[in-house]
This record gives structure tokens, C-alpha cells and sequence, in this order.
């Protein structure tokens, strides 16, 4: 399968971000909601006084207005963006929030405006990682990992971000340790995430805890993907995304994978042979997590969503939020 291009695929996809000092963000909340409305731009943006972060999709043409309207401002003149084509509608709302962070990891102390770890680029991120002295962690959260990961990688088995700090700490394998000329130093570790915006506060994390040698992947996996070729690739699995489309594998090709509308854990086909999966009510992950009641109002969704379906509209309750976590 070919990766969707502008000749087969309406919807323009942009992921985005930038540690930038936006001590008035909130005043652009209200400019980039009608912007994005005047565009048929939809999706996720979230505003901070630490920078900017989301992804939107739609006409090419309107997401571009978006984009150039943010980089005339001097302080995102450098906004970098990552593109892809979808088929279908990634997103059916538009959410313009003030955040007080762009990534939530709770540390307040740290500023990736100011240290991050070292950038790598895509082409060189295999040479780093086959490295036997060099600690691979996935940032990302578990469900994320289950469909995919580089070969070799760390699992923090993590829920949310804001759990990474406290797993880094209890690794025996991430302490100091002495080395063969007998002095004791922390480890290299490499990190990586979807799009690269969290590993700008995991390496900044790492940094900030003593580690010198701090490695990220620029731009992500999904860089990675766009990029490297599938024989060259170290990477395994599809990649969670956080839209319509739920996995992408390499060249961006979407995915097999569908989400479960309770708990939003990405299914394969395997995972909807479970007995315990009700599409849209439950899965093998979380059907002894719902009350019968709960069960009820969500095959109640799943019914006003097939009935929608059925006459050629969307219902957009049953759809992602499209709250962007690269």
C-alpha cells in the first residue's frame, strides 16, 4: 500500500511544535480559533507560555493560512511542521486550549528552551542505537508501545508523561555506574517519541538530572518512517497516532488499526477476536473496567454512530479529540 499523496488524499495533516517564551499566548487563542474556522481547519492546538503544540488537517490551502499566520510572528518564525496525507477527515473538531504546558511532565524547573539533549538526525539514529553502551528509551505511553517500538528499546510501561521522572530514577540500568578506567559516570541514553516534542523534556529531564550524554531523534518516528527505507529499518510494528487514522507504518502509510472507543487503546485484528471486544462499547484492555450502566450508554453511542454512518454523516462523539501527545 502506497502512502496517501495530494493526488489521492484531500486532507492536509500538519503536526507541529516549539519551545518559544509566549508570555501572551492566551491573546492568540481567539485569531487562530477563527482562522482555522475560516480554513475548515480542524484538529488540536494547544497555547502555552512555553511555546505551541498540536496537529491540524484539512484543505491544503487552509492549512497553510494557519501556518504562515504563525510563523509571521518572529518567535515562530522557525516553526517547523511535519506533513502527511489522509483520505479521510483525521479530525471532526477544531480545539484552540490555553495550557500551562504543551507537554504535560510537571517539572517546573525544567525549560527545553534552554538544554535538551542532542539531535539526531533520522539517517543516523540506526549507528547511535546499535551502540552497546547506549540506554534506548521509549518516552512514549503503554498503549503507544503495544502496536510498535524500536528494536532494543526500554519500555517504561508508563500510563501518562508525567510518570517518566520516577521510572527514570528507580533504573538500576540508568545510575551511574564506574567504567573501565574506574570512574563512575552516568550512562548515554537516547530517547525517542512520536513527533519529537516529548523527548524535548525527556532529554531536558535528563540533562537537568546529571546525564551528559543525552541523544534524541529529530523529528521523531515519524521522520523516521517518512524517511529511512523499510529494509534499512531498526524500527518495529506500526506507529500510534493521535488521529483518525490511530497507526501509521513506514512512508506513513496508515495502519491497520482501529481504536477502541471506551478506553482508546488501538486494536489489531487479533485484539478484535477477543470475546470481550463490543465494537465501540469495549475491548479485552478495559471490559471488566465498565459498569453494566456504562456499558449501556456506550452501546447506545455505537448505535446513534452506526445509525449516523448509515445516513452518510458523522457522529462526532464517537470520534478522537485529537489531543496531540507527539
Amino acid at each position: 500500500m502506497q502512502a496517501p499523496s495530494p493526488e489521492s488524499a484531500p486532507f492536509y495533516v500538519a503536526a507541529l511544535y516549539q519551545f518559544v517564551d509566549l508570555p501572551d499566548h492566551a491573546d492568540l487563542r481567539a485569531p487562530l480559533q477563527a482562522l482555522c474556522e475560516a480554513g475548515q481547519v480542524k484538529g488540536t492546538l494547544l497555547l502555552a507560555r512555553e511555546g505551541i503544540n498540536g496537529t491540524i488537517a484539512g484543505p491544503q490551502a487552509g492549512v497553510t493560512a494557519v501556518l504562515d499566520w504563525l510563523r509571521a510572528d518572529p518567535r515562530l518564525a522557525k516553526l517547523q511542521h511535519k506533513a502527511s496525507w489522509a483520505t479521510t477527515p483525521p479530525f471532526h473538531r477544531l480545539k484552540v486550549r490555553l495550557k500551562r504546558e504543551i507537554v504535560t511532565l510537571r517539572v517546573p524547573e525544567l525549560d527545553p528552551n534552554k538544554t535538551v539533549g542532542q539531535y539526531v538526525a533520522p539517517q543516523d539514529w540506526n549507528a547511535l542505537i546499535r551502540q552497546p553502551d547506549v540506554v534506548l528509551v521509549d518516552t512514549r505511553n503503554d498503549y503507544e508501545v503495544a502496536i510498535g517500538t524500536f528494536q532494543g528499546a526500554r519500555n517504561p510501561n508508563i500510563k501518562t508523561f508525567t510518570e517518566l521522572p520516577a521510572w527514570v530514577d528507580a533504573q538500576p540500568e540508568l545510575q551511574a555506574q564506574p567504567g573501565p578506567d574506574g570512574a563512575v559516570k552516568k550512562p548515554r541514553v537516547a530517547m525517542f517519541c512520536t513527533g519529537g516534542i516529548r523527548c524535548e523534556k525527556s532529554t531536558a529531564l535528563m540533562k537537568m538530572k546529571g546525564y551528559d550524554e543525552v541523544y534524541h531523534l529529530e523529528g521523531g518516528i515519524l521522520k523516521y518512517l517518512e524517511e529511512v527505507p523499510p529494509e534499512q529499518s531498526l524500527w518495529e510494528g506500526e506507529c500510534f497516532v493521535f488521529d483518525e487514522r490511530v497507526s501509521v507504518g513506514h512512508g506513513l502509510v496508515p495502519g491497520p488499526h482501529e481504536l477502541c472507543r471506551s478506553c482508546r487503546w488501538p486494536l489489531s485484528a487479533a485484539d478484535k477476536a477477543s470475546p470481550h471486544y463490543v465494537k465501540g462499547v469495549s475491548c479485552a484492555h478495559c471490559h471488566d473496567q465498565r459498569t453494566p450502566e456504562e456499558k449501556a450508554r456506550l452501546a447506545e453511542r455505537q448505535r446513534q454512530v452506526e445509525l449516523a454512518e448509515a445516513r452518510g454523516e458523522v457522529h462526532v462523539g464517537a470520534r478522537m479529540d485529537g489531543t496531540p501527545g507527539f
